[in-house]
């Protein structure tokens, strides 16, 4: 074989899509047959990465929004030379593999976030870049750019219907990220069909009205035209770009290219047969001409640049040592020494003082307290941040250039503010928390689940947590909300009943790091509450005894929240043979031993009541069917909070005459 081409470079991308959707008889061939031009420009002549180290700080980083087409990646990454095999290829959509059907950023080496919902990727992206923006505004000085790198993100037509990507386009475009580059795959076609039907916006003028750079009429199959688009967006440094790529969908397949049929459904034999002939691909089925893949190789300077930074930032450490040492253990994603310690503190005075306040209001003592010892913390409000409590003294917007900014004003963009906190964690360098009321979580809840999914250490932030926010009535009063959170795998959610627990959740949420918490906050005053001192060590268990029977407990009152106190003064009326749980967090008390479960919840005490003012059906896997709940069993209503909570039963005769039905 000759020199290859560029086109045949991009070939290799497209047959080895082909092979595997057809190996695993499943998966979506059209759009890496139609960016594979796009992805071999980018990939060989700007990207900036290491195959052999994925993980190398100042990579560029690369996010397939439209992840149905990720074999598109897939290929890139294997033809790149990362730790990826044609075996694993040939394992596409296979059980425990490393190409799983949709990208997973916790599967496959080189993937930065796990994308399939659409235009989450999109939102993702804008979060990297902004972690990026913040860490050279932080770190950088005159001649030492150790943070200095680009975010490329492909999108489809479906990331651009869904609502997040109006979200996340405007805040980007706010903010001035002028390293991010999106590239639009405008290839008019959806799993519908053609999208004339349902997709006439004037993409480039929405994009234009929100302040970004915008290169139109690119031939997304010209790599001449797409290098000449790169390079338009390479000048613009304070805008962000959208490349807008003509393209047809399923290149290639004399008989599938531009039609629906090649989006989601292998080509089949016969076609494929007839796609090679068409593109003159001379390689077997997961073949690659040594030629092509000895070209893609070639081109990897990975290492020099890894090399070349990892000079740039000893020069750093040498004239700014101080400032290299907090980098690297920000990038570590390492506690500053003695934060522990510090909040241990914390928490042991606000015991001994025992205000009574808002869980909101003591969210926000807590982020005075914590924030000014954890500069990698920086989050904000969906446009609530006085109801919230999110601003703390030393907010300061991320709009500026303030080298210390660590303050987000998301706006009234719950979806989009999750799913940029998300990037913001995958990045490195930063905890971030996000914050609404808790009813609008459902806004966010897909941003939610993806965190857990993806294990990124952020902090959801829910206040006005029930009936108990009042007058503004059902539409604002979560019910289901709680149990829904719950339910997401590797979701700690956390429902602290006064000052000292919201502490202990806080602390929890900052020092964990292998998922996101949810931490719910209510809008009314909450009473502190008497413990031992072992008692607020056991918080960070998730549940346990707040007040315990003399002997044995004959009947076990459960709850949370506001409704902790409650449950403490029904308590004082029903005698001394009954024991008071708070359950802050279930997950966590869920994860702990059987012993310490038992030491709790003994199974041998069946008369049990659950009390919280939200659904009440998720308690009966604490109760049992023997037990009661007092819960809620519809929506609210509009009315102050001190007569709501009797309207619906939450009051200590309720809870007396309900423990007193036990037998």
């Amino acid at each position: 074989m000759t020199t290859p081409t560029r086109r045949d470079l991009a070939n290799a991308i497209r047959f080895l899509a082909i092979d595997a959707v057809q190996a695993a008889n499943s998966g979506h061939p059209g759009m890496p047959m139609g960016m594979a031009d796009i992805a071999e420009v980018l990939w060989n002549d700007y990207l900036s990465h290491n195959p052999n180290n994925p993980g190398w700080f100042n990579r560029d980083r690369f996010i397939l929004s439209n992840g149905h087409g990720s074999m598109l990646q897939y290929a890139l990454l294997h033809l790149a030379g990362y730790d990826l095999s044609i075996d694993d290829l040939r394992n596409f959509r296979q059980l425990e593999s490393k190409t799983p059907g949709h990208p997973e950023n916790f599967m496959t080496p080189g993937v930065e976030t796990t994308t399939g919902p659409l235009g989450q990727g999109f939102a993702n992206a804008v979060g990297l870049a902004l972690a990026e923006k913040l860490l050279a505004q932080r770190f950088n000085r005159d001649g030492h750019a150790i943070v200095d790198h680009r975010t490329w993100v492909f999108m489809g037509d479906g990331c651009l219907m869904e609502g997040i990507s109006h979200e996340a386009a405007s805040l980007a475009g706010t903010w001035g990220l002028g390293k991010l580059v999106a590239f639009w795959d405008d290839n008019k076609i959806s799993i519908d069909g053609n999208t004339d039907g349902w997709f006439t916006d004037d993409t480039p003028a929405r994009f234009e009205a929100y302040g970004w750079n915008v290169v139109r009429g690119v031939d997304g199959h010209d790599a001449a035209s797409i290098k000449d688009a790169i390079e338009q967006a390479l000048k613009s440094t304070d805008r962000p770009t959208l490349v807008c790529c003509r393209t047809t969908i399923g290149f290639g397949s004399p008989a599938k290219a531009g039609k629906e049929s090649s989006h989601g459904a292998p080509l089949g034999k016969d076609e494929i047969v007839a796609t090679r002939a068409a593109l003159g691909w001379t390689g077997g089925e997961f073949e690659v001409p040594a030629p092509i893949a000895q070209a893609w190789r070639a081109n990897d300077a990975g290492q020099l640049r890894e090399a070349e930074w990892n000079r740039r930032l000893q020069a750093y450490a040498a004239r700014f040592p101080e400032d290299a040492a907090e980098f690297e253990r920000r990038v570590r994603g390492e506690r500053p020494a003695g934060f522990v310690e510090a909040a241990d503190a914390y928490i042991a005075k606000l015991q001994a003082e025992g205000p009574t306040v808002a869980s909101r209001k003591a969210s926000q003592m807590a982020i005075e307290t914590f924030a000014p010892l954890l500069p990698e913390l920086v989050g904000g409000s969906a446009d609530l941040a006085h109801s919230n409590l999110t601003l703390w003294k030393g907010s300061k917007s991320v709009a500026t250039d303030d080298p210390n900014a660590n303050y987000i004003y998301f706006g009234v963009r719950e979806f989009a503010m999750s799913a940029i906190c998300n990037g913001l964690e995958l990045h490195s360098g930063f905890i971030p928390y996000d914050a609404t009321f808790l009813v609008f979580s459902d806004y966010a809840r897909n941003a939610v689940r993806m965190s857990a999914l993806m294990g990124a250490h952020v902090i959801h932030v829910y206040t006005h947590d029930s009936i108990g926010l009042g007058e503004d009535g059902p539409t604002h009063q979560p019910i289901e909300h709680l149990a829904s959170l719950r339910y997401i795998p590797h979701n700690d959610v956390w429902r602290p009943c006064d000052a000292v627990e919201s502490a202990v959740a806080w602390k929890h949420a900052i020092v964990r790091n292998d998922g996101p918490s949810c931490l719910v906050f209510s809008r009314q005053n909450l009473p502190h509450q008497h413990r031992t001192a072992q008692q607020v060590a056991d918080i960070e268990r998730g549940g346990y005894v707040l007040k315990d029977s003399v002997g044995t407990p004959e009947l076990i009152l459960i709850a949370t929240g506001s409704e902790v106190g409650l449950a403490m003064q029904a308590a004082e009326q029903l005698g001394d043979t009954v024991r008071v749980v708070s359950m802050p967090c279930t997950g966590i008390f869920d994860r702990q031993s059987p012993e310490y479960r038992e030491s709790v919840l003994p199974n041998a005490v069946r008369r049990r009541v659950a009390i919280e003012a939200a659904t009440a059906d998720y308690w009966f896997k604490y109760v049992g069917l023997d037990g009661v709940v007092i819960g809620m069993h519809g929506f609210g209503a509009s009315a102050p909070a001190e007569k709501l909570f009797p309207h619906f039963g939450f009051t200590v005769e309720r809870v007396v005459e309900a423990a007193r039905s036990l037998r």
